[in-house]
């Protein structure tokens, strides 16, 4: 028998549910500390996805930049790398769409500072374009040669980007072994807000 709306609604709020309480408290405690690091060092936070998720990126960046606002503290420094259509149209037709973000992060990214790469498989499978997101990987790895640190906030079994990463956090399986791009992309924002929400806090006791 088909399943009736009001079965989805249910089933998929219980996954949210079983999904939240197995969040890595640990994963998400790292992430934070990168962050923060690099905000009393003073350094920049860049932010990159597609799709679904370079939304997030540009969420996030605006949410770093703006939300943890202390008066007379410093503000934290963050750009989302998905913003201008104009640079990603060109860079995609002169250099091509997997390199994207490493160009804008050449001759702009220091040491210390941090690429956050938010992607629902973080590099792994692919699709009729070929591999996913090697943008972000490609990135990454750019980041990481130049002294940076990199941040994933991924899906599924985290892909390249999990393993690459400096801190990360995978969007776990709900009880039953089921996860989709919605809840991934979903719990990425759910995260996003609850990094901004502590750092606000250390903000306002640094």
């Amino acid at each position: 028998m088909p399943t009736s709306t009001h079965e989805f609604v249910d089933r998929y709020l219980r996954e949210s549910a079983e999904i939240a309480l197995a969040t890595s408290r640990e994963d998400l405690t790292r992430v934070i500390d990168v962050i923060f690091e690099a905000y009393r060092g003073g350094r920049t936070l860049f932010t990159c996805g597609n799709g679904g998720s370079a939304a997030n990126a540009s969420h996030l960046a605006c949410d770093l930049a703006k939300f943890t606002w202390v008066d007379g503290k410093p503000r934290f420094k963050a750009v989302s790398l998905c913003d201008n259509a104009a640079l990603l149209s060109a860079l995609t037709n002169d250099v091509g769409f997997n390199r994207i973000f490493l160009e804008q992060l050449d001759g702009r990214l220091e040491a210390g500072d941090v690429l956050v790469c938010l992607s629902v498989h973080g590099g792994s499978g692919a699709d009729q374009a070929g591999p996913w997101s090697q943008n972000l990987v490609s990135a990454a790895d750019f980041a990481q040669k130049r002294g940076g640190k990199v941040v994933a906030l991924v899906g599924y079994d985290g892909g390249a980007l999990r393993q690459m990463a400096d801190a990360s956090v995978v969007v776990p399986l709900s009880r039953a072994g089921h996860t989709s791009t919605p809840h991934v992309e979903g719990f990425h924002e759910v995260y996003h807000h609850l990094i901004c929400e502590r750092l606000l806090e250390l903000c306002r006791e640094a």
